[in-house]
């Protein structure tokens, strides 16, 4: 059996790897390391929490440490562009911990906080930069950072890149590395459109695949209620109300229908946070730091905001409504049964959405177990019914193609209508949104 003392990292890599007691790879570590080791471009397909941010963090940490150059100043010696500021932030806390016996910087760059002290940051340069799209270029177009010395060039969950609408961004990045670079793509899927791409930007790269998409989590029990969608919110209220629900991540498909959910919870007497793209980053960071603490045990994501949620012990997902894009109920699903564990997925299906599960049996070539409603859930309903706050009527289509709107904050671009990506209008450059913080190392898995 493959160890990791086998691919020669560096003491202090390994060191870092004995004391959060990581001995064997994941499939996905296995077969990418030793090509990155050498120095290879790659195309990896893994699912999240397939263990990919370590396939490439160990032997990019690696050879950094082991070609010692001083930061360049404005510039970065390794970027990671991730869809979601969740996921960059444990990217780089994954780097920290890796890394933690070595002298390597490591930074993050996203929207939703103010840009000035990324800038000071970035003066005199960083070794590792995290980063999204979006704040990526308005660093750029400030003249604040320059990509001709990066080394290292890695694209994280590529097709989300492209499901955002980030298309554009990659178009304009790529040119402005260093054509000397080793470039890796990760994505959880393989479409036409991520073939191209990567075809374009990478040189004589080496495939690997573990975990198909189609795939879904071994130990997750799949479950799925059928019920009218005014009834949702009622069957959401009573299956919490059972204590074998611990912690639970409920889906909704937009920002709005998400605090909806919260509120109606929190009239029922149930305690839970959102986590969307209309959130400020200190409300989004409060929100996961309190789920991952247990003091919330419940929490209620979008699709997007949902990237780079990695927290043990989720015992339970909630499709409160069913996603219409069938990938997403795979990446969905995912977040439970982790490291081992047992998890139950249920989805709440309401008439309209039985195309969406057709979509997502289809992909995933299982079919769901029906569970009926409980048998006293007409009569509950009515008491909750009764007992609900008053909800506003506004509405607005997925949160898939949003990203982040507010003012300043491009980590997300517009939708035209006939379907192509669109860039958001910039809001002024006196208040951009956007910090950098220096990662803390911290227990994340590879």
């Amino acid at each position: 059996m493959t160890k990791f003392s086998d691919f020669g990292l560096a003491e202090p890599i390994q060191q870092a790897l004995a004391a959060e007691g990581y001995e064997t790879p994941t499939p996905i570590q296995a077969q990418a390391i030793p090509h990155l080791m050498a120095g290879r471009d790659i195309c990896g397909i893994a699912q999240t929490g397939t263990g990919k941010t370590a396939a490439f963090a160990l032997p990019s940490l690696h050879k950094l440490a082991g070609d010692a150059r001083p930061t360049p100043r404005h510039g970065c010696r390794m970027l990671v562009l991730s869809p979601t500021r969740e996921l960059a932030s444990q990217i780089a806390e994954s780097f920290s911990t890796y890394g933690r016996f070595l002298k390597l910087s490591v930074m993050t760059v996203f929207g939703g906080v103010p840009i000035n002290r990324q800038i000071r940051q970035l003066e005199r340069g960083v070794d590792i930069l995290v980063a999204t799209p979006g704040r990526l270029i308005d660093l750029i177009d400030q003249r604040a950072l320059q990509l001709r010395d990066v080394e290292i060039f890695v694209l994280d969950e590529a097709d989300q890149m492209l499901d955002l609408g980030f298309i554009h961004a990659l178009k304009r990045i790529v040119p402005l590395l260093s054509r000397k670079r080793q470039s890796l793509f990760f994505s959880a899927t393989m479409p036409k459109t991520i073939a191209e791409l990567a075809d374009k930007f990478l040189t004589d790269p080496i495939k690997v695949a573990v975990a198909p998409v189609a795939t879904t989590a071994e130990r997750v029990e799949q479950r799925v209620t059928f019920c009218n969608q005014g009834e949702k919110q009622a069957l959401l209220t009573l299956s919490l109300r059972d204590p074998a629900f611990g912690r639970t991540l409920v889906f909704t498909r937009t920002k709005h229908g998400a605090d909806r959910v919260v509120r109606h919870l929190a009239g029922a007497g149930i305690e839970s946070d959102a986590i969307h793209g209309n959130k400020s980053q200190p409300q989004r960071e409060r929100a996961l730091a309190r789920f991952r603490a247990g003091q919330s045990r419940v929490l209620v994501a979008t699709d997007i905001a949902a990237r780079g949620i990695d927290v043990e012990g989720v015992t339970h997902v909630i499709n409160f409504e069913l996603p219409n894009v069938p990938e997403q109920y795979v990446h969905r699903i995912g977040r439970t049964a982790r490291a081992g564990a047992a998890g139950l997925a249920i989805s709440f299906c309401a008439d309209d959405e039985r195309p969406y599960l057709r979509d997502i049996e289809k992909l995933t070539r299982q079919k769901v177990e029906v569970a009926p409603l409980p048998a006293n859930f007409l009569a509950e309903a009515a008491k909750l019914k009764k007992s609900a706050p008053p909800v506003p009527v506004r509405e607005e289509r997925s949160d898939r193609h949003h990203g982040d709107r507010r003012p300043g904050n491009h980590d997300g671009h517009r939708q035209a209508p006939g379907g192509q990506p669109q860039r958001q209008r910039r809001f002024g450059r006196k208040k951009p949104a956007g910090v950098s913080v220096r990662a803390m190392g911290g227990g994340a898995r590879p």
